[in-house]
Formats: C-alpha cells, structure tokens, sequence
C-alpha cells in the first residue's frame, strides 16, 4: 500500500478498478457467446463459463467496495471496511467452484475427446480476451499496490488466473484444431484448474486475515515503535495494537511518559506523537493510553513490548 496516497484518491482508484471490471467481465462474455455459436467449441464454452462468473465475482467486489467506503456511522462505529474481507472470502469460494468445474470438464474431455471446428475463430476471439484481461489485470495491480486492498487484489488474482486459463484455451485450440491432439485441452485446463484453486486458497488466507484483525507487518510495527520513542520526552510505547479494515488502519498503544509534567503537557505530546505517525500512515486512527513512568515501574512485569 502506498502510504502517501490520501483516502480521498484512494476511493477513486477503487470505484474506477471496479467499473472496469465489471466492464471486462461484460465484454468477455458477449465475445466468448458469438465464438460459442459459432464453432460450438468445448473449450470456448468452459472459458465462457468462467467468464460468467467472473461477472458474478466483479458485481460482488463491486458492491462491496462502495459498502467499504461508506463512513462510519452510530451502528458500525469502525466503519464498514471488512465488506472488502467478505467480499474476498466470496471470491475464493467462486474461484474453487471454477476450479472444480474445470476439473470436471478436464475428465469429461479425457473420456469424451472431441475435434476442435472453426479452430482460427475462436483463437481470434480467445487472444482479445486476453489483451483486454492483461489490461485490467495491469490496472487492478496498480490499484492494489496504491490502495492495500484485500478485494482489488482477489480480483486481480482471479483474472490472472483467466490469462493463464485461456492461454491454455488457445493452446488447445491450435493443437486441436490444427494438428489433431484431442488430450492437449484437458492437460491444459487441468493446469489451469489446479493454478486457480491455489488462487483461491491464496485468497482466502488474505480475507481471513483481515476479518481476524491480523496484525500489521513487524517493519510497520517497528516504524510505529520508532516514531513514538522519537519524541524526547516519551520513555517506551508498549501494549502496541495494530489491523487494517479496508482502506482503514487503527493503532493504539500506551505511552510512557517522563516523570513530573502537567496532563496538559502530556496531552501536547500524545498529540505530537499522533501527528508524526499519521504523517507515515495518513488513513490510521490513533488511539494513546498515557502512562506515567511511575506506573510503568509498579507494572513492569505485564509489560509486552
């Protein structure tokens, strides 16, 4: 994630990312019906297939990145920016479910092979999918180095996944259509089933992550630790609590103090201290408990650094 970018852009790289997926995802399946009808191949079939349910994926991470960036409000006082998880965790149950779809098209194939017709249409058809796939794919990556977020980066998993899958497709294609080798799809889509199951596992682990409030990064933590202490008048940062939820981050942490100054001049800096930090990580909340080093001294035992 870029720690420079502001939320306000940051939400307009995510409404952006999603329309064009959903763009994509529209185009791809009106291109793949027209190759369908006209050769009737399997393997256009199966990719198109794939294609609806990307659609399916793209409407749902669509909708859950306009939920994610609505502001909090009195019932979800954090915010709503786990949709994103959710949304993630919905992906890789649509990746696996392709995943075993293809797989039983691979065995379907193997048992019932079939020749390729209208060969040169459908790698025609296959090939612009995949440049227009590349293209979404560069820019969900974008989006997701820019923004962090789980959702983009399931999608952009998926779709990446698509590349491979009908790179397969036109392999098959040529192999099939032009020299005769029925068991060139099957091996194909089978490689590209087991690449997306691993996607969706991918998937999964990321989503979960976010909904299981993991914490940040140890380099992100050790930043925080190292801003804080900065301050000349801060003795240690301790009981350090980090998550991310959608484009939202929320530290909090105690504040060890020299000994002897007013709670005014505390205050002055737990605020200079949450200034410095947010300049690292502009869209996190700060929460500081301000601890007194005589208190740090009678608790030092509970303390976890």
């Amino acid at each position: 994630m870029n720690k420079n970018i502001d939320k306000k852009q940051a939400e307009i790289l995510l409404k952006r990312a999603t329309s064009a997926s959903v763009s994509v995802a529209v185009t791809l399946i009106a291109l793949k019906t027209w190759g369908y009808i006209e050769s009737g191949s399997v393997a256009i079939f199966g990719t198109l297939l794939d294609s609806v349910m990307d659609s399916l994926s793209s409407i749902i991470i669509f909708a859950a990145v306009r939920l994610s960036l609505v502001p909090a409000d009195e019932d979800h006082r954090f915010g709503h920016g786990k949709a994103e998880a959710i949304a993630g965790l919905l992906q890789a149950f649509v990746i696996t479910t392709t995943s075993f779809f293809l797989l039983y098209e691979v065995v379907d194939k193997i048992l019932h092979p079939e020749k390729i017709l209208k060969a040169n249409l459908g790698i025609g058809i296959i090939l612009v999918s995949i440049l227009l796939t590349i293209l979404l794919v560069a820019y969900q990556k974008y989006v997701k180095n820019q923004t962090g977020s789980v959702a983009i980066a399931a999608d952009e998993m998926h779709y990446s996944g698509d590349i491979l899958l009908n790179l397969g497709v036109v392999a098959s294609l040529v192999l099939g259509g032009w020299f005769d080798v029925t068991y060139a799809d099957p091996v194909f889509g089978a490689i590209a089933a087991f690449y997306l199951l691993y996607s969706a596992y991918e998937v999964f682990n990321s989503s979960t992550d976010v909904l299981m409030d993991k914490e940040m990064s140890n380099e992100d933590r050790d930043t925080i630790k190292a801003i804080a202490i900065s301050n000349a008048r801060v003795v240690d940062i301790h009981e350090l609590r980090t998550r991310r939820s959608g484009l939202n981050i929320f530290i909090q942490f105690h504040l060890g103090l020299v000994e002897g100054i007013s709670l005014y001049e505390a205050h002055t800096i737990s605020d200079q201290v949450e200034e410095k930090i947010m300049e690292a990580y502009p869209n996190a909340e700060i929460f500081i408990h301000l601890d007194p080093i005589e208190v740090m001294r009678e608790n030092d035992k509970n303390l976890r650094y």
